[in-house]
């Protein structure tokens, strides 16, 4: 490995590239994140996203209304 120290000196800093290696790491990284984002529509495609209505939050909000409505002079100038 020592003798491979020299070569690295020769080597012109301002024009090292990433090189065909680089290119290679970053193609396989760019497909990774593609099948991924795509395998996640995928599952939020399967999502229901209407929520069932809450039979409590349902009545209490009758009550609140109907009490409402009742009062004498409620909604009237």
């Amino acid at each position: 490995m020592t003798h491979l120290v020299p070569l690295a000196k020769e080597v012109d800093e301002n024009k090292v590239t990433p090189g065909v290696l680089g290119f290679i790491v970053f193609a396989v990284m760019a497909l990774a994140v593609w099948g991924l984002m795509k395998s996640m529509s995928r599952q939020l495609g399967k999502v229901d996203f209407e929520e069932t209505p809450d039979p409590e939050a349902e009545a209490k909000a009758e009550t609140a209304s109907e009490t409402a409505s009742a009062k004498p002079g409620a909604g009237q100038s």
